[in-house]
């Protein structure tokens, strides 16, 4: 499960180090099924670039 995570922060460009330490947190609490997908490595990228550039 690891390399499979750890690949797909490769494939999206994604430093997996900021990535777990942002996305392991979130996974301990409560989160609702339907916002799973938005951690994904790609989507999490995605949202992270929508945010820097709205600053």
């Amino acid at each position: 499960m690891a390399y499979t995570i750890l690949g797909s922060c490769r494939l999206a460009g994604v430093d997996p180090i900021e990535y777990l330490a942002d996305v392991l947190p979130k996974l301990t609490r409560r989160i609702r099924l339907l916002d799973l997908p938005s951690l994904l490595p790609s989507r999490w990228a995605a949202a992270r670039a929508a945010a820097s550039s709205a600053t």
